[in-house]
């Protein structure tokens, strides 16, 4: 059993930070909020009254750490760029921030710092090159505060933003457009339920004591699926559980952007060995988010 913690949650507005969210809560957990005034809370409203939050872009960051005993962080916060943002404005998300939290960590001797990284390769984009420099700065830093990596390569679940790639082909099948293109869809990708992606922060928090001062985890289910496998279960299920659709997955039609990763390494086993488990079959996975277009 986990020891309650006082657990700063940056990123709580967000997909895997809401999720989060509600799973610290229901341990028992004191989460203070770390968002901005025009944050978008939707997915949290209702568990809002149950936080301390803080409005970054209005509050010192000092503030929180004199104000709480931060225990913890969980760093869920970041940009992917898919906005038409700029690299300067990926690069103050998802590292100058990160390291700005993380140096409140050292200065109010915070215990643990949890990460959210990637399993995708460095240089693949922006987006990834900024996140693996801010795990570069974290493993030279991390002599006064145990950091956490977890990296994660492409979850799914309910509530997620709706311009990330299942949610939009979801609506497109919504739609009942004519033809969705895409590349051949031979890319290979580990595919894991938010609800398995929450269970390995909390398996981790909760044997954070036992672990090394920098230590890092694969979160995946350690099965490989092709999208173009994906993509035809998930207009199985949406047909089977919505309605029949005219839509036409149009697999070749697109090229693979440059540089594409067509197979992703994933070895969870450091995770496995902690006793976590993924638990959610594909199948019920998509099941839950198909239910959300209904």
């Amino acid at each position: 059993m986990c020891e309650q913690q006082t657990i700063l949650l940056t990123g709580a507005t967000g997909f895997l930070g809401s999720h989060l969210l509600e799973a610290l809560l229901e341990k028992g957990h004191k989460v203070v909020v770390l968002k901005r005034s025009t944050s978008n809370t939707w997915r949290i409203e209702k568990l809002l009254p149950s936080t301390v939050s803080y409005d970054v872009d209005k509050q010192p960051l000092e503030m929180v750490f004199e104000e709480q005993r931060i225990n913890s962080v969980i760093h869920t916060a970041c940009v992917y760029g898919r906005k038409g943002e700029s690299m300067h404005q990926v690069v103050e998300s998802n590292l100058l921030f990160g390291l700005r939290v993380f140096d409140a960590c050292i200065k109010y001797n915070t215990d643990t710092f949890f990460n959210t990284d990637t399993l995708l390769q460095k240089h693949l984009n922006i987006y990834a090159l900024s996140k693996k420099q801010f795990v570069e700065w974290l493993e030279q830093q991390c002599g006064n505060v145990q950091v956490i990596n977890l990296k994660i390569e492409h979850m799914y679940g309910p509530r997620d933003d709706t311009n990330k790639f299942i949610p939009w082909v979801l609506s497109q099948l919504r739609e009942n457009v004519t033809e969705i293109k895409l590349t051949q869809g031979e890319q290979r990708r580990d595919f894991i339920h938010i609800d398995d992606v929450v269970s390995a922060y909390l398996i981790t928090l909760e044997k954070s004591s036992r672990l090394p001062t920098f230590c890092e985890f694969d979160v995946g289910t350690g099965k490989l699926v092709t999208v173009r496998s994906f993509l035809e279960q998930l207009k199985k299920i949406y047909e089977i559980e919505i309605n029949p659709v005219e839509t036409k997955l149009s697999f070749g039609s697109i090229p693979y952007r440059e540089g594409e990763m067509m197979t992703v390494a994933v070895n969870n086993q450091t995770l496995l060995n902690l006793g976590w488990s993924p638990k959610a079959l594909l199948h019920t996975g998509l099941k839950s988010i198909v239910r959300e277009y209904a």
